[in-house]
């Protein structure tokens, strides 16, 4: 994920934040994704479904190979890589301050178009910050001001949504950069934000999404007790170069049923069609965005 992102030096260093750098990839039943899509695990205390359910009993998955990156390219060059590239996933930044690109063609006509060829579409939210993280950022929530952020964020994101022709039953991912999980108090204070974006989207009637480093932000959610509010897909970020959503999965039986997507390379030139783009690579099996026709 491009320029709002860390480079990759950084980000490496704040997967290690959190621990030991890990790196690996996803396991993945063939459960079924249920209406409520809360984490559950095998040892771990049984999840409650979100405070309202969301309007699809069942999600529209994608399951293939999705690239991100900062700004969403253009129609034609969309067009050029749905017919030579192997991808068929692309996520969008859709809002949030802390999104860190220009958008010119990100429209309820673009998304539509897009689709209609074929894309399927992970729509991003680039929420408030954790207070511990370093840099500057235009959005940081403090322990006082979390709950209040992530339920306008949260609400401004099901908006957002539904203004690029994004239907309810949509996921939207929030964007979660690395942080010290050995900070207690920043680590509530994420999991207070998280918690309170995820029922605010949730009272939009959309699916709620996580996108966080495997060894920092995705652990602290993976680990939080209870574990209510929490999200309905997980996308960790873990750079091994492996193209997999079922190998070496950090987080036990949680977010099974075709609800997780891994991001395993960044920054990648790649050239399809004659379009060049620098992409993240990502291997994915969760919901996707439901387009109006």
């Amino acid at each position: 994920m491009a320029r709002h992102r860390l480079s990759k030096k950084h980000r490496t260093i704040a997967m290690a934040l959190g621990g030991a750098v890990l790196l690996v990839g996803g396991a993945l039943t063939a459960e079924a994704a249920s209406g409520s899509g809360s984490a559950s695990g095998s040892g771990a205390a049984a999840t409650p479904g979100p405070a309202r359910p969301v309007s699809l009993s069942k999600p529209a998955t994608f399951t293939g190979r999705a690239f991100d990156t900062c700004t969403a390219p253009t129609l034609a060059q969309m067009k050029a890589w749905k017919t030579a590239s192997p991808y068929g996933g692309a996520a969008v930044y859709i809002g949030g301050k802390n999104r860190g690109c220009a958008q010119p063609q990100l429209t309820s006509d673009w998304v539509k178009s897009v689709s209609a060829v074929g894309w399927k579409l992970i729509p991003l939210y680039v929420g408030a910050q954790p207070p511990c993280k370093s840099g500057s950022n235009p959005e940081k929530m403090t322990a006082a001001t979390a709950a209040s952020l992530g339920a306008t964020d949260g609400a401004d994101a099901g908006v957002k949504a539904s203004g690029l022709g994004m239907r309810p039953g949509s996921p939207v991912y929030l964007d979660m950069e690395g942080f010290d999980t050995a900070n207690t108090s920043c680590k509530d204070t994420v999991l207070t934000y998280t918690r309170a974006w995820n029922k605010a989207l949730h009272a939009k009637g959309y699916r709620t999404g996580f996108y966080g480093f495997a060894s920092s932000s995705a652990a602290a959610v993976a680990a939080a007790t209870p574990g209510t509010d929490m999200p309905d897909a997980l996308w960790y970020a873990a750079y091994d170069d492996t193209e997999s959503t079922t190998t070496g999965y950090p987080f036990g039986t949680k977010w099974s049923g075709h609800r997780r997507g891994h991001q395993y390379a960044i920054n990648k030139k790649e050239a399809y069609g004659g379009v060049t783009l620098t992409v993240d690579r990502n291997a994915w099996d969760a919901p996707v965005a439901v387009v109006a026709k």
